[in-house]
C-alpha cells in the first residue's frame, strides 16, 4: 500500500459531507467528539451506530449499506474488533473515500484494502486535518510536519 497523500485527505474532506461508523452517544468517546467537532464546523455528518437511533440530534443509521448514494466518504472509528467488517462493507457499498482512524486499524486492515485494490487513509487522526484544526492538533500537525511525516 502506498504512502498516504495529502490529495487523499483533501478528497475525503472536500465535500464536507461524510458518514462516521462508530459514532457514539457518549461525550467521552472519540466517536462523539469527532461528530460534534465536524458538525460545529459546517460538515454534514451521517452517524452509523447499530445501537443508537440518534446522535447529537442526527438520525443514526445501523449499517453502512443504509447510506444514501450521495455520501462518498466514510470515517471508521470503531473498535478494532469491528473495523475490518465495516471496511469490507464500505468497499462493497462503493464508498470512494475511506479513512480508518488511527488506532482503529488492525493487522489485516491494509491487507483487506489491497485485496480490493483500494487506497484508504490509515494511521492518521482526522482532527489534524479537518479544518478548523484546534490549537493542540495544530501543534501536533506542526510537529509531524517538522519530523517529515505529514502527508504531501
Amino acid at each position: 500500500m502506498s504512502k498516504i497523500r495529502k490529495e487523499q485527505i483533501d478528497c475525503f474532506l472536500a465535500p464536507r459531507k461524510l458518514a462516521i461508523a462508530g459514532a457514539s452517544r457518549n461525550p467521552q468517546k472519540f466517536g462523539h467528539q469527532i461528530v460534534n467537532h465536524l458538525l460545529a464546523n459546517g460538515y454534514a455528518v451521517t452517524p452509523i451506530n447499530p445501537n443508537a437511533d440518534e446522535i447529537l440530534g442526527l438520525p443514526c443509521l445501523k449499517k453502512v449499506h443504509e447510506l444514501p448514494g450521495d455520501i462518498d466518504s466514510l470515517l471508521i472509528v470503531t473498535p478494532q474488533s469491528e473495523t475490518d467488517q465495516i471496511l469490507r462493507e464500505a468497499i462493497q457499498r462503493g464508498i470512494k473515500n475511506i479513512w480508518v482512524q488511527q488506532s482503529a486499524e488492525t493487522a489485516d486492515t491494509l491487507r483487506i484494502a489491497e485485496e480490493y485494490q483500494r487506497e484508504i487513509i490509515t494511521r492518521k487522526c482526522i482532527f489534524m486535518f479537518a479544518e478548523p484544526v484546534s490549537s493542540i492538533h495544530k501543534f501536533h500537525r506542526g510537529l509531524v510536519r517538522l519530523l517529515g511525516s505529514l502527508p504531501k
